[in-house]
């Protein structure tokens, strides 16, 4: 399966959904469409994971560098909606320590107007 993702703004937020395998084929296309979240200072972004199937390293580390690239620009990035095997490579990895995860996009929304 490939990687798939679709971009849009939701109620003043940046939200990326996000579709099905992210490995090291396809972290080059997971950083194009992450790199830019944090162009602007202040900006919030939400990452859907609802339909991705597998997370390996190779995109943990495009979840890492959007996460300094957020901190960097005194903005906000959460995770949305991870399926119980991939929330567990995130909290395997530490990431769940250092990045906000909520259950599901509307959460996701509601806590970056918030």
């Amino acid at each position: 399966m490939s990687f798939e993702h679709h971009s849009s703004d939701e109620q003043g937020a940046r939200l990326v959904q996000l579709k099905g395998r992210i490995d090291s084929a396809t972290a080059g296309a997971f950083e194009l469409a992450v790199q830019d979240l944090f162009a602007t200072p202040g900006a919030r972004a939400l990452l859907d994971f609802a339909t991705v199937d597998y997370i390996s390293s190779a995109g943990l580390r495009v979840v890492l560098m959007a996460a300094k690239r957020a901190k960097q620009a005194q903005g906000r990035l959460l995770l949305c909606g991870l399926p119980q095997h991939v929330r567990e490579v995130f909290e395997i990895s530490g990431f769940l320590k250092i990045i906000d995860s909520v259950s599901d996009r509307a959460e996701g929304l509601r806590q970056l107007n918030a």
